[in-house]
């Protein structure tokens, strides 16, 4: 392996990870398994499901998690006080219609 490509040095640090939390998690799962807290079946489909997410294949879970971060960006602005879109639409209207009332008022002095 060339040392001076870090991209390369990132994919083989990355499935190294992969690979050595998949192996703790069977490891755990196993024990789990073996002290009764975990069926051999549930433990097998969650390493499936865990390995699934690693490598990106749920999709529905990642939209789950998209949709969170977007529902409590939300919520975040709105506790620090950043208007949202509508309520910026809302007052723009209201800035229109105040603006046209005193060039009316004008035109008529």
């Amino acid at each position: 392996m060339e040392s001076g490509n870090p991209l390369q040095q990132l994919l083989l640090r990355g499935l190294g990870t992969t690979s050595l939390v998949a192996d703790r998690l069977r490891g755990v799962t196993q024990d789990w398994v073996s002290r009764g807290r975990l069926d051999p079946n549930q433990a097998s489909a969650l390493v499936d499901d865990v390995m699934k997410a690693l490598r990106g294949e749920t999709p529905e879970l990642e939209e789950k998690v998209e949709r969170d971060i977007w529902r409590n960006r939300d919520n975040l602005l709105q506790d620090i006080g950043v208007a949202s879109q509508k309520e910026l639409d809302e007052l723009r209207g209201r800035i229109d219609r105040i603006e046209q009332q005193l060039r009316q008022l004008n035109r008529a002095d």
